[in-house]
């Protein structure tokens, strides 16, 4: 059964733990499945269309998914959901795309 490790954010929805294991033979199943053993997991992760989220990556097996939701699981799949890290407030230029270069 694949298992999804769980971001500290998360957790809270899985009564702490780190990690948990979920069925599903691609991710939109998984997900499905994970919102019925831990509600509010797919909320969390996914936008009103249904996909993951754009500020959250599916890593599957250590790569990105490129299949979205149609990623195929196996028993021994790892998933992680990770959340997007941002920085910078603007001021020296970090963090921040211009149209000019800078």
């Amino acid at each position: 059964m694949p298992v999804v490790f769980i971001p500290s954010l998360l957790r809270e929805l899985t009564a702490g733990a780190t990690q948990v294991r979920v069925e599903g033979k691609n991710l939109r199943e998984l997900l499905e499945n994970l919102e019925a053993a831990h509600p509010g997991m797919k909320e969390r992760l996914t936008d009103d269309s249904g996909r993951i989220r754009p500020e959250i990556v599916a890593a599957i097996d250590g790569e990105t998914e490129h299949l979205g939701l149609l990623e195929p699981l196996q028993a021994d799949t790892e998933i992680h959901f990770i959340p997007a890290i941002g920085g910078g407030d603007g001021d020296d230029g970090v963090g921040t795309a211009t149209g000019d270069g800078r």
